[in-house]
């Protein structure tokens, strides 16, 4: 089980991003959650499988939605949590 903390930064707000991350995190059987913080950014907070993981992240680093343009992304590995069932937008 591998647990995954990420920042997105460029025109992530008010084009689809959370819906879109969410249906990617469906498709990769990846549980978490995403949402849009007030400084412009998008925080996700994901865990699953590893390799459910790497594909789950290289969709967001590519851009799920297609309007997104991402201009800056962090990633950083957290300790696995027993709390997550569902991907949910927060």
């Amino acid at each position: 089980m591998k647990r995954v903390h990420m920042i997105i930064e460029g025109r992530v707000q008010g084009v689809g991003f959370r819906y879109s991350a969410q249906q990617k995190a469906h498709e990769c059987d990846v549980y978490g959650w995403v949402k849009n913080k007030s400084n412009g950014t998008v925080e996700i907070d994901a865990q699953g499988d590893e390799e459910k993981i790497q594909s789950f992240t290289e969709a967001i680093k590519h851009g799920p939605s297609p309007y997104a343009k991402i201009s800056d992304f962090t990633i950083e590995e957290l300790a696995p949590t027993e709390t997550y069932s569902t991907f949910e937008i927060r």
